[in-house]
């Protein structure tokens, strides 16, 4: 598993996971209250991504990510 530090790079690469093989790709969100901590996970069970936050614009970044990966999942292109 693999953290990648900076916001940028992880969309850029979950993206890129996600169309390479949509089928088989899968992320999970999960929020731990008690350590403020955000973390995003992308998988197609070969690689897999995650990111870290503490930081409130960051969540609402994921938001918009986690939307547009949803509209790519719901899309007739697949």
């Amino acid at each position: 598993m693999t953290f990648i530090p900076n916001w940028e790079e992880f969309e850029k690469s979950a993206e890129m996971l996600y169309l390479r093989d949509p089928i088989n790709t899968r992320y999970s969100i999960k929020y731990s209250h008690s350590k403020g901590i955000f973390l995003v996970k992308i998988t197609d069970n070969k690689k897999c991504l995650q990111y870290k936050t503490e930081v409130q614009q960051d969540v609402r970044k994921i938001d918009k990510f986690i939307s547009n990966l949803i509209r790519h999942m719901a899309s007739n292109d697949n």
